[in-house]
């Protein structure tokens, strides 16, 4: 049986408009991600510790996008806990990261940064060791309290 040509216009033109749609939302929601006080907060904190960005081999540092669909990422109006997936030219990581909003000054603030290496190594960044440390110490994930 043969469909009429007009069926199979609005099939295609609606799949189009579809998948259209769809880059765009995902678009959208990556760079409200990218352009949050949160992310910014996260990612200074990042590049202001030197053995995190040695480690990576940085610069040149890499961040990629967010995983929308990662247990680990979750805004509100008051809390935002994102897991930022970043590269240098030696290795990769996770920078998980938990920021509280004051309700009074509406400005995030940074509760923890912590870097999980793809070896294992965790650096905190909010509890760098200085940067001739011999061995970068060991931080344990604070993942307790979310969700």
């Amino acid at each position: 049986m043969r469909v009429p040509t007009s069926l199979q216009q609005l099939t295609i033109f609606t799949t189009v408009l579809c998948g259209g749609g769809i880059g765009t939302m995902y678009y959208l929601q990556q760079k409200k991600f990218t352009e949050s006080d949160y992310h910014r907060l996260a990612l200074q904190q990042l590049e202001a510790c030197p053995v995190a960005m040695n480690s990576l081999g940085a610069p040149p540092l890499k961040v990629h996008s967010i995983h929308l669909t990662d247990r680990h990422n979750r805004v509100d109006q008051r809390t935002a806990q994102i897991k930022i997936p970043v590269t240098g030219s030696k290795t990769g990581a996770y920078l998980y990261t938990s920021s509280i909003r004051d309700p009074d000054t509406n400005r995030w603030s940074l509760k923890q940064a912590v870097l999980k290496m793809r070896e294992g190594q965790i650096i905190d960044l909010l509890n760098s060791p200085p940067p001739d440390a011999a061995q970068t110490q060991a931080a344990e994930l604070d993942t307790e309290h979310w969700h």
